[in-house]
């Protein structure tokens, strides 16, 4: 059920809880649980629609994490393991494909602290087994906890850093937002706090000075360890690392390593995955990409755009579809400062499709009918070359395109399929009346 961009035939499938899983007779396996947007949305208390504003209004109401301490144990501490361990008895870490550089946890949250301001990061990166007590996390350039991690290594000092599996959507979703909406230094676990008006729980690790969400399933706790670095096909050789968000093989990369001090989970945890490519990293990474375009946008020309959705064509990342309102001829031309705009809010935002207020931007039909009747290739499309965008896409290098400089670097697009003001009346839809079948003749 994973949906593009997975090759076809694909569809948006229910959320998969394994029960049974060799070898690990205690420990649950959950994947697809956020894979559709109307499951993402009901677990938020929202709509399809209103999922990015949902996100906005707690982005305005904001409530920190407290750390709590609990009498008889916090619930992600019921079972404790401490060093020496090996992981891989413990948790079943899954392989995706038989390229795989090993097995990884996908959807594990780490957190960490800047260890000279003392202020808090969660990120979702991926984490591959490489041993016992041994892990590769791979972090794109720019990474906050990255920065911290690099901040430590000058220090000379291990980063110390929990791992969290099993966890409240609201955590999940706001821990995908980026900068400049989360500027260094931005704890995103405020913005879960907002979505359920009620702080997030934290508790101390039992092995490291790091703290943990309390009520995860299951966490694992441990060190970066300063200037180690490890291919994460050490023990294969593929050359690959597992199936990432664009639908291709990410590539195996030399990354920095976490030691695992411990591994703390409730009885009979549950281990929560994710399937690189499909919806559910679509809904992950994308509805707050549109909350965060919806912000720019509203604050530099109020009321323009109505929505935008980070399409599953490109990962929840890449492409955005805008739904942009021109409320006279003056607005003319302020649905591209708005694509500008979205791609300031988003660096790693590669193509806008713009769209009037009459086209279901959730409908890929009815936007490829805005593509082919209210778009013209010489003067509606606009390119801007030379920019750095995400790393993953494997048509970002010079093997490519003679205008890409070295591989990260893009052309971004922008498709503005929105009608010329002047031409409106000639772009009316044909007008059906409305039929209630419901209704006896």
């Amino acid at each position: 059920g994973a949906g593009t961009p997975v090759a076809p035939p694909t569809r948006i499938g229910p959320a998969m809880l394994f029960e049974n899983v060799k070898g690990y007779p205690d420990v649950r396996v959950l994947v697809g649980m956020l894979a559709s947007r109307e499951r993402t949305a009901l677990l938020l208390g929202s709509t399809v629609e209103q999922l990015p504003f949902t996100l906005l209004r707690a982005l305005d109401r904001r409530i920190a994490p407290m750390t709590v301490s609990f009498p008889e144990g916090a619930p992600c501490q019921e079972v404790v393991h401490r060093a020496p361990l090996d992981i891989r008895s413990l948790l079943p870490a899954p392989t995706n494909t038989l390229f795989d550089a090993g097995p990884y946890f996908n959807l594990g949250l780490l957190r960490a602290e800047d260890p000279e301001t003392g202020e808090a990061d969660v990120t979702i990166h991926r984490l591959c087994v490489q041993g016992s007590d041994r892990l590769t996390v791979y972090f794109v350039p720019g990474r906050h906890i990255d920065q911290f991690r690099i901040k430590a290594e000058r220090q000379g000092k291990p980063l110390p850093v929990s791992i969290s599996m099993g966890l409240d959507p609201a955590i999940y979703l706001a821990a995908c937002f980026e900068p400049p909406t989360t500027p260094l230094g931005f704890d995103e676990l405020t913005i879960a706090g907002g979505l359920r008006q009620r702080p997030v729980e934290l508790v101390d690790c039992v092995s490291v000075p790091a703290k943990a969400i309390a009520r995860a399933e299951i966490v694992i706790e441990g060190e970066i360890l300063p200037g180690e670095r490890m291919r994460e096909d050490i023990n294969t050789g593929t050359g690959f690392a597992m199936p990432e968000f664009p639908g291709y093989l990410g590539q195996a990369q030399s990354c920095p390593v976490i030691r695992v001090t411990a591994v703390t989970h409730r009885f009979n945890p549950i281990l929560q995955t994710i399937v690189g490519p499909g919806e559910e990293h679509v809904n992950l990474a994308g509805i707050p990409t549109e909350a965060s375009i919806l912000r720019l946008v509203e604050n530099s020309m109020p009321g323009r755009l109505l929505n935008v959705y980070a399409h599953s064509a490109g990962g929840g990342k890449y492409l955005a579809i805008l739904q942009f309102k021109k409320g006279s001829i003056r607005d003319e031309g302020r649905q591209r400062q708005a694509a500008l705009t979205a791609f300031a809010a988003f660096s790693e935002l590669k193509h806008v499709i713009l769209v009037d207020e009459d086209v279901d931007i959730f409908n890929s039909n009815d936007v490829l009918w805005a593509m082919t009747t209210r778009y013209q290739g010489d003067v509606s499309t606009v390119f801007i070359q030379g920019v750095r965008c995400h790393p993953l896409d494997p048509s970002q290098s010079p093997d490519f395109s003679p205008s890409i400089l070295e591989d990260g670097i893009s052309c971004k697009t922008i498709f503005d399929c929105t009608v010329p003001f002047a031409l409106r009346e000639r772009f009316r839809r044909a007008p059906f009346m409305e039929v209630d079948m419901d209704t006896e003749s």
